[in-house]
């Protein structure tokens, strides 16, 4: 039997409504465009509320801003996740954005003029697309891990939460990352702790003194909000390298790593009797592994002839000329070292929306009209 799809027409579809669906959607409105937000998790923030509990922004308070309606808090803190979670959900609120929770998206196509987004038995036709959110979406550990012996307790960055889900003895963490980092540091205080792997370098001052927060932190954002960028040769040529590669340490410093009693271990290769075999041919004893390995790509629901031969969408700053009217925001490096930050991702997003404003005749409908933000 032929399914049945509940279908509903929209001038523009946004998928994804962390901050930069949330941010697309404040200039879409700005600008009198009808259109929708598509979100897979049941409430909006949950892609912050669900990280580990510790979790904090890098970014200080004060420069944390989505357009029009800034972070309030008090001093220069920096937000937890859940005060993150609550910010993005408050904004939605503050402009009245038409979002709909609970909606997955399994496949992105085009028919003639239109895109077809199709979510479970709900099926949305649109003039544009905007996908909103980071190149990574999927979980990813080595294939070995399934060889690794069952008692021991395996869980990715993206699933953990604190050390109460580990089990008594020595705990891997694998990926020195900053995810891998702050981790490594948090359970080392309840347990054992070695760390697998090299940094990709990392930020050579504490972000947490007043004069990194008040001056430091201003030279950083200055370099990658408008140096590490395409407009300049700097930016195009470090660009590749930095897509490549993990972010360097911005809150904890290898020194921090030792202090902690965080234990610096060789490159996991395989497993030897069920256990991780290091490079150098030895095994550990360990009883827990937090996989701290990044993600997959997160586009295998678009069925459209737009991604290299490395998986990555070709876009120009966001904007996807092979087909006319789709457009990425919160990307990697989309435009500059800050584009998937809260400093850059409303500059990427006005950008993509006056890309979108210029094709021929967009219709423009009251039903999603911004209200004046109160911004202060």
């Amino acid at each position: 039997m032929k399914n049945q799809y509940r279908v509903e027409r929209v001038h523009t579809i946004v998928i994804g409504g962390g901050q930069a669906g949330l941010s697309v959607a404040y200039h879409l409105a700005k600008r009198g465009i009808s259109f929708l937000i598509l979100d897979a998790n049941q409430r909006l923030g949950d892609a912050w509320r669900n990280r580990w509990d510790s979790l904090r922004l890098f970014t200080p308070a004060a420069y944390v801003r989505l357009p029009g309606l800034p972070y309030r808090s008090r001093g220069e803190s920096f937000p937890t996740k859940d005060q993150m979670a609550d910010y993005v959900e408050t904004y939605a609120k503050h402009f009245r954005l038409p979002v709909q929770t609970g909606v997955k998206v399994d496949r992105l196509s085009k028919q003639g003029d239109h895109f077809i987004v199709e979510a479970g038995d709900l099926r949305y036709e649109s003039d544009n697309v905007v996908v909103a959110m980071a190149n990574y979406q999927a979980p990813r550990v080595p294939a070995f891990a399934k060889q690794l012996d069952p008692s021991l307790i395996q869980v990715h960055s993206h699933y953990y939460k604190n050390p109460s889900q580990l089990q008594d003895g020595p705990v891997l963490v694998v990926g020195v990352g900053n995810s891998g980092a702050d981790i490594g540091i948090e359970v080392a205080r309840t347990h054992s702790t070695l760390i697998s792997g090299t940094e990709s370098g990392h930020i050579p001052f504490k972000i947490d003194t007043l004069l990194a927060r008040l001056l430091l932190f201003r030279l950083v954002k200055f370099v990658g909000h408008h140096v590490l960028s395409l407009r300049t040769p700097i930016g195009r040529k470090a660009r590749p390298k930095m897509l490549r590669q993990a972010a360097p340490l911005v809150r904890v410093k290898p020194q921090d790593l030792i202090d902690a009693g965080v234990k610096r271990v060789g490159r996991v290769t395989g497993v030897k009797e069920g256990k991780p075999l290091l490079s150098e041919g030895s095994t550990l004893d360990i009883k827990n592994i937090i996989w701290c390995t990044g993600y997959e790509h997160g586009f295998p629901w678009i069925d459209l002839p737009i991604f290299d031969e490395n998986g990555e969408p070709k876009h120009e700053r966001g904007v996807v000329k092979d087909v006319s009217g789709l457009y990425f925001v919160g990307l990697h490096f989309l435009y500059a070292m800050s584009s998937a930050t809260v400093i850059g991702i409303g500059r990427d997003a006005e950008h993509v929306v006056d890309a979108l404003m210029a094709r021929p005749a967009p219709r423009k409908s009251t039903d999603w009209v911004l209200q004046p933000a109160r911004v202060g």
